[in-house]
């Protein structure tokens, strides 16, 4: 089978085998996402679903599996009730899901991969009874995604076993199993003072590239901007974290979701990290879409910091290369969204290393565009490819000397009634357990005045949280 064929694994549910058959043309879906200080996520408790969601099957199509939802008692901590191992994770301020085992799996890859998930996953569903007396965003079946950023790495889908949510005082549990099959009971394993704690030491390594190797890509990709041949392009760099001991993902999210409370942290398929960007967020009708370029690294002191602040958005470079990842999402929102929310102006979001500018478009949808919709249609934005889109794509194929593997994806969760959130994979890391590797990645937008030298200094910030993870583990 060759690399530009799409891969989809058998998907095993419990004892069932089930079988794909048809092809794979499903429709894709579009959605939007906002920006700003208050996200609509905070309003998200008046929501259009039901108090309860029963559904069955066809009659004549027995359910091979069985969705039930109930409410829980709230975890003081989400993350502590993960196990060591096949754990998935999407938190952000001490809300959002965690969960583990495998009900199903979908390994894709190709221009359409996208659809073709969306097409597995409504036969999937069409397979299942679904209870769900909690009926809220994130409950009933759910899947967690990791999409690549080039069409011919392979996309990983996962829907587990186990499933825990919360949304403010609300929470609740998510089992699939087989009919007639009461679900294991819960064993919940709490990060404590020794899980995942042993001593380690980590050793960095340069990646694909050496740093004064990536400075020359970056000069290169400028004089091919003065020369007009593109407006922008994103340049990416990788780090190996060499491994001496136990790897356990669980005390790397604990640290991101402690340093990073307003990114996402997240852990699919073996990719770790915090994103502070929001690609598209779709509940109900409504879409968001948080799109964040023009950085510049914290001092640590608030006065210096503000001053920064103001720099950065008095930047004509900073706001050049901002407006060029606005303008694209916001353009490919507009063919499923009315009512489009974009501010003229970025506002400032402060991380614990970096600020950014970052502004967030919102708009209603005018069609039934699904998550992975709405997310095919803006993978890749111009926050994290360039633009124009194509031209970007060769550059960054000729100059940046690696693959993304999924990297700068997509990655997120979505539910049974296309609804979910997706983030833009950055801050992240690809863990090897069996290596005890983990490859960690940092990209920066280049346009015409961009100095190499400087871009190399925001690179080496935005590996800060992965470092930092991983570092604080080792000295515990």
């Amino acid at each position: 089978m060759t690399q530009s064929k799409n891969v989809v694994r058998p998907v095993v549910a419990l004892s069932y085998l089930i079988k794909h058959r048809r092809d794979f043309t499903g429709l894709l879906v579009q959605a939007r996402s906002s920006h700003g200080r208050m996200l609509p996520e905070d309003n998200r408790r008046v929501c259009p679903y039901p108090g309860q969601v029963s559904r069955h099957p066809h009659l004549d199509s027995p359910p091979l599996l069985v969705a039930t939802t109930r409410p829980l008692e709230a975890p003081e901590d989400l993350l502590s009730q993960l196990p060591s191992h096949d754990n998935v994770c999407w938190v952000r301020r001490g809300e959002g899901l965690v969960g583990w085992g495998s009900a199903a799996r979908l390994q894709v890859r190709g221009v359409e991969r996208f659809a073709r998930t969306q097409r597995w996953w409504a036969e999937l569903c069409d397979t299942m009874a679904i209870d769900d007396s909690v009926s809220l965003p994130g409950t009933g079946p759910l899947a967690f995604a990791s999409f690549s950023f080039d069409p011919h790495d392979p996309s990983e889908v996962v829907v587990p076993s186990t499933l825990i949510g919360q949304r403010g005082d609300q929470a609740w549990v998510t089992t699939i199993h087989a009919p007639g099959v009461e679900p294991e009971a819960m064993q919940f394993a709490r990060i404590d003072s020794t899980a995942g704690r042993s001593h380690v030491s980590v050793n960095w390594r340069e990646g694909s590239r050496s740093a004064p190797e990536w400075e020359k890509s970056v000069g290169r990709a400028v004089e091919r901007i003065n020369a007009g041949e593109l407006d922008k392009v994103v340049l990416a760099r990788d780090l190996v974290a060499h491994i001496d001991g136990e790897l356990d993902v669980r005390s790397i999210l604990d640290h991101l979701a402690r340093d990073y409370p307003t990114c996402w942290t997240f852990n699919v398929a073996n990719l770790v990290g915090a994103t502070p960007e929001l690609l598209v967020r779709r509940t109900g009708d409504l879409v968001t879409s948080r799109v964040l370029a023009g950085t510049v690294r914290r001092q640590g002191d608030t006065e210096e910091d503000h001053g920064l602040a103001q720099a950065l958005l008095a930047s004509d470079k900073d706001l050049a290369e901002h407006s060029y990842a606005v303008r694209s999402v916001a353009k490919a929102l507009a063919t499923h969204c009315t009512d489009m929310d974009v501010p003229e102006n970025p506002t400032v979001l402060e991380l614990a290393n970096v600020q950014h500018l970052a502004t967030d478009v919102t708009g209603r949808l005018a069609d039934d565009a699904s998550l992975l919709s709405l997310a095919a249609s803006l993978h890749p934005t111009a926050a994290v490819c360039g633009t124009p889109t194509e031209r970007a794509l060769t550059v960054i194929s000729e100059l940046e000397g690696m693959s993304r593997d999924r990297y700068a994806g997509p990655v997120g969760w979505f539910d049974a009634r296309g609804d979910g959130e997706f983030g833009i994979a950055l801050r992240c890391g690809l863990v090897d357990s069996q290596a005890h590797t983990i490859r960690a990645f940092a990209g920066c937008g280049i346009v015409a005045g961009s100095d190499p030298e400087h871009e190399l200094a925001e690179s080496r910030a935005k590996f800060i949280p992965m470092r930092s993870a991983l570092e604080a583990r080792s000295s515990n």
